[in-house]
């Protein structure tokens, strides 16, 4: 076997730079999983939703699944609290997807929960009601709160599908939802925070526009122990937030965008085929007569 090489390693104390605080893209973390993954925070959100007054946080079970990113599905938080078993998911792009997400999701909880030997048993095996949350806090969408099924992905749906699972959204922006906002307190300051982000982020550099969002949410007292706890951690998480976001923005337009050409090539050769001139579908679909000629001539080999 070869023998490792003695090298000297040297090593330079760096500054907090904004070279130092760009996210690397494994980052797997949000800012909201940190915040909530604090019992005491995820109790004070649990009680806000449910209209409840539990003041234990051993109450809580948590039961997320470490490993399921690797399974290709993922949840931020799952917890059991009486008989109960809530899925908890942060959002900032909006997903019609997430009903059959956590299909995926639950179906591989409850292989983790249950004793499969006892599937066979004549008793029933009991397991906690189910509850799927989505809190979203992006830009596309401006209800309050939503709701979405799983039939609304089947094909052919009857009235009464034999498998249904709801998934309601609840948009955390600030200025929404100020009821929830006021009875969980760490909710309303992270609405804050984010809003501040984004404000900065219109006007100057991501990685400046972070660091000063942090900076006043701290002199401000919005999140003001969290934020100093984990300074660092939290910026990075940010910037990567921020850019995963702008990124699936950017992919749903061009997405967006080629829908709608594929729409008017096919509105071209049709009208085309009928005998209308060039010009005149030019016109009507707003496109240059040389791109019109384009697509009738692709059609037509």
């Amino acid at each position: 076997m070869a023998k490792r090489k003695n090298r000297k390693v040297t090593t330079k104390k760096k500054k907090m730079t904004k070279v130092n605080l760009r996210a690397k893209r494994n980052y797997k973390d949000t800012v909201f999983r940190m915040l909530f993954s604090d019992k005491r925070n995820l109790l004070s959100l649990y009680n806000a939703m449910n209209r409840t007054a539990y003041d234990d946080p051993e109450k809580l079970e948590i039961v997320t699944l470490e490993n399921a990113i690797y399974m290709g599905i993922k949840n931020d938080l799952a917890f059991i609290i009486d008989t109960g078993l809530f899925l908890y998911e942060h959002q900032s792009t909006y997903n019609a997807n997430m009903p059959l997400r956590d299909l995926f999701y639950i179906s591989s909880e409850y292989q983790e929960l249950v004793d499969r030997e006892s599937l066979y048993a004549s008793k029933i095996q009991k397991i906690p009601a189910p509850n799927f949350i989505v809190f979203y806090n992006g830009t596309e969408k401006k209800d309050e709160r939503w709701e979405n099924y799983l039939s609304e992905a089947y094909e052919n749906c009857p009235n009464e599908p034999g498998l249904e699972l709801k998934v309601i959204t609840f948009n955390i922006n600030e200025g929404h939802n100020k009821e929830l906002m006021e009875q969980c307190q760490i909710l309303g300051e992270y609405a804050q925070y984010v809003t501040k982000v984004r404000n900065y982020a219109k006007n100057i550099e991501l990685d400046s526009a972070v660091e000063k969002a942090v900076n006043e949410c701290i002199q401000e007292g919005i999140l003001a122990e969290f934020l100093r706890k984990n300074k660092a951690r939290v910026i990075a998480m940010s910037i990567f937030e921020y850019d995963k976001e702008l990124e699936e923005k950017k992919l749903r337009k061009a997405e967006f965008e080629a829908g709608e050409i594929n729409a008017k090539k096919e509105i071209a050769n049709s009208f085309h085929k009928m005998g209308l001139p060039v010009s005149k579908i030019a016109e009507g679909l707003n496109v240059s007569e040389q791109k019109i000629l384009e697509w009738i001539s692709k059609e037509s080999r």
